[in-house]
């Protein structure tokens, strides 16, 4: 799993920490495109509406591989960093 999870943090598929109603992944989404968190929300309910059943499963899949919006902070960016403790200065 850390493999997933260190994939979607550097490309920047977080969930947001700050930003959260249930998981934070519509926040977290709406910071890695620039968006307004509500505006990714209603988005994400428009589909639900459009496309029944779609984002009811998609949307917890995303909240259990994305990692949250803390994980390079505490985890580092390199595979070889826990093996060390975290970043070298």
């Amino acid at each position: 799993m850390n493999g997933i999870y260190d994939s979607l943090a550097r490309q920047g598929y977080t969930r947001s920490s700050t930003d959260r109603v249930l998981g934070g992944v519509c926040g977290g989404l709406a910071e890695k495109f620039g968006a307004n968190a509500w505006a990714m929300r209603a988005l994400v309910f428009a589909l639900m509406v459009v496309l029944p059943g779609s984002p009811l499963v998609l949307y917890p899949i995303a909240w259990v591989l994305m990692p949250e919006d803390t994980y390079l902070a505490v985890h580092g960016t390199d595979p070889q960093d826990r093996v060390t403790g975290g970043p070298q200065l």
